[in-house]
């Protein structure tokens, strides 16, 4: 994998480049940059057969299915599912506040839902104000020391009354790794849903959901090369034929009447409304791009990358990294804090030397309580980031540092 070359692919970087200064992008557990060839499959989308899906027969709209379709297709192979199992949504929250919804009638007053503390809001909040419309229980796991989630936890906590787990597969926060395959066995075995957030995880590692065997998971197309305001939830087949939509309107339905209606075929009466096509277009263009370079090739990358960071960091003073330190128990992502100084001005420094990390709690709350903090600075890795990005990020630091303890 020749990261040097692959960085030429993307403009942004030339785009950002200033006074001889490379532009360092250590935000993509936010949202990734965007190969040519994913923004060149939407402008031929926008330029040439721009078209509204599954409503005309002339040709500009037949060739609007076929790639929207063909897009869908691309997914469902990447995730090893069957393309009725895939639904297109605006991304992660999108996908999680629907299934939220569609799921409620399932739970009822007394019921248990467990979330961990690692979760981002989005697989936090929906779940929470679930729990509160329903009456059931809404249990949040706990987490070791640090900040990490284990299956004996779960495994000791669920029950009988537990309806639905729903955990990260990779925190956005600190990088850690989830044994997902171990949570899944724990939710067969008390008759749970599985729901995977696969934010952190989808863009940067192999995944099967077969072998998962998560009952629904959950992505964004702009953590992995693809364009904003398009995202993923996948659903088990025999759950998707039996809960019902949740958005209603045009595309979804099969017949309307005056006293009832009734709703097309999945994954079709998930998808109210005017799809993103254009979005579809531009995340199936990207999950081409990363399987020519390859999902475990790209892992190993970003681990090391983020190896080096996270080993160089630990050992500089006044630096505290957060999270588990082996480098086979996390993805490319290293958070820190630096002593004495908040964590905006050391992004704020960083970004004066073309450098872009992210500062804050996250959207990471019950992370942040657990650690004692209110917030890290976060590098995120991706397929575009080289050693010297890692080795710009460490200077950068020692700068932040010696000016504010000068």
């Amino acid at each position: 994998m020749n990261e040097t070359e692959i960085k030429k692919d993307f403009p942004i970087f030339k785009a950002q480049s200033r006074d001889g200064a490379p532009f360092t992008f250590l935000d993509s557990a936010a949202t990734s940059q965007m190969p040519q060839v994913v923004i060149d499959s939407m402008l031929e989308f926008y330029s040439t057969y721009k078209a509204n899906v599954h409503s005309g027969i002339y040709s500009i709209g037949v060739r609007a299915v076929e790639a929207y379709e063909g897009a869908r297709r691309k997914v469902a192979m990447f995730l090893g599912a069957h393309s009725n199992e895939v639904i297109f949504t605006s991304g992660t929250t999108a996908s999680l506040n629907m299934l939220a919804r569609m799921l409620e009638v399932r739970i009822s007053a007394g019921d248990e839902i467990m979330v961990s503390a690692m979760e981002h809001h989005s697989n936090f909040i929906p779940w929470q104000e679930l729990a509160k419309r329903t009456g059931a229980v809404f249990t949040v796991l706990p987490l070791e020391k640090d900040g990490t989630l284990s299956a004996g936890t779960i495994r000791a906590m669920a029950g009988p009354r537990t309806k639905i787990i729903a955990v990260t597969h990779v925190s956005h926060a600190t990088g850690s790794v989830n044994d997902v395959r171990e949570i899944s066995s724990i939710a067969r075995g008390v008759g749970a849903f599985f729901v995977l957030d696969a934010a952190q995880s989808a863009p940067h590692m192999p995944i099967d959901v077969q072998k998962i065997d998560c009952d629904f998971l959950a992505f964004s197309g702009q953590k992995m090369l693809g364009p904003t305001g398009i995202g993923i939830l996948y659903g088990k087949e025999k759950h998707l034929r039996e809960i019902a939509p949740a958005v209603f309107g045009g595309g979804m339905i099969r017949e309307v009447r005056t006293d009832s209606s009734t709703w097309a075929d999945m994954p079709q009466k998930f998808e109210a409304g005017t799809p993103h096509v254009a979005g579809a277009i531009g995340l199936g263009a990207a999950i081409s791009y990363i399987e020519v370079i390859g999902r475990a090739e790209l892992m190993a990358h970003e681990r090391n990358l983020a190896d080096m960071a996270r080993c160089a960091l630990t050992n500089m003073p006044g630096i505290h990294v957060y999270g588990p330190h082996n480098e086979h128990e996390t993805a490319g992502i290293v958070s820190f804090t630096v002593e004495g100084m908040h964590a905006h001005d050391v992004a704020e420094i960083l970004s004066r030397e073309n450098i872009a990390v992210r500062a804050g709690h996250h959207c990471a709350l019950p992370l942040m309580n657990h650690f004692g903090i209110s917030g890290t600075i976060r590098a995120s890795f991706y397929l575009y980031n080289t050693e010297k990005d890692v080795e710009r990020l460490l200077t950068g630091v020692k700068k932040a540092q010696g000016i504010f303890h000068a």
